[in-house]
C-alpha cells in the first residue's frame, strides 16, 4: 500500500501502523531492529528531530519501504549525484581501511 507522507507524524502512523500489524509490542519491536524503546517511540510518534541512520534501521526493520517521487528534470541531476556519493564513501572506505592496517 502507498501512502503520501506530508510530515513527520505520517512517518510515525506509518510505522506504528506497520508494527502493529506484525503484532510487536513497541519493546520487542526495538529490541529485534536494535534501536531502543525510546527512539522507537519517538519515530511513532513523530518527533522531528530524529537521527536519520536509525530512523532508516527503524524502516527497513518493519519492513517499510520509502520512495520518493522527485520532478522528471530533477531525475538526471539525482542520478550524477548519487554516483558522486557512492564514490565519496569508496574512497573514504579504502582511506579507512589504510588507517587500520597502519595502526596494526
Amino acid at each position: 500500500m502507498k501512502i503520501e507522507l506530508v510530515d513527520a507524524h505520517d512517518i510515525g502512523v506509518a510505522v506504528r501502523a506497520a508494527r502493529k500489524a506484525q503484532r510487536l509490542r513497541q519493546d520487542d519491536a526495538a529490541g529485534s531492529i536494535g534501536v531502543s524503546e525510546s527512539f522507537l517511540g519517538k519515530v511513532e510518534k513523530g518527533a522531528e528531530s530524529v537521527h536519520w541512520g536509525k530512523l532508516f534501521q527503524v524502516l527497513e526493520g518493519l519492513g517499510v519501504r520509502v520512495s520518493v517521487d522527485i520532478p522528471d528534470a530533477a531525475g538526471e541531476l539525482f542520478a550524477s549525484e548519487e554516483i558522486k556519493r557512492r564514490v565519496r564513501v569508496e574512497r573514504a572506505e579504502k582511506r579507512k581501511a589504510v588507517r587500520e592496517k597502519l595502526d596494526e
